[in-house]
């Protein structure tokens, strides 16, 4: 279970910190788009962005808001896709049709996480 921060920066008491969210793309594909496999956003990804496997720690999907959320390993590559692309991308569906794709940074701050069974010994906030 995730929790996250209020807007007051103050999370939920029953979580804990795990780690702050950095080097991270977020691809938003058009809305109106046919939906869009995994195996076609693999692929757009390595053969239109030229990314290799190395280069990315993570992709994470979210297909009802068609975003696709890739972490990297290193920040001076995402910056240089960033300027590459210009914020913007093409996407070609399997029917033909082109959809535009906006590329940018996501700065999603930090993520609370809930631990079930600590010992009563170990802080929350650790």
């Amino acid at each position: 279970m995730y929790t996250y921060p209020s807007a007051e920066g103050k999370g939920n008491k029953n979580g804990t910190t795990m780690s702050e969210r950095q080097n991270t793309l977020v691809c938003a594909f058009d809305q109106h788009s046919p939906r869009i496999t995994v195996y076609d956003i693999h692929e757009w990804i390595y053969d239109k962005m030229c990314l290799r496997e190395s280069e990315v720690a993570m992709i994470q999907i979210d297909g009802p808001r068609r975003h696709v959320y890739k972490k990297f390993r290193d920040a001076t590559r995402m910056q240089e896709l960033l300027m590459l692309t210009m914020g913007q991308g093409k996407f070609r569906h399997t029917k033909g049709e082109i959809f535009k794709v906006g590329i940018e940074a996501v700065g999603l701050g930090l993520r609370r996480v809930r631990i079930a069974n600590l010992h009563p010994e170990v802080s929350d906030m650790a």
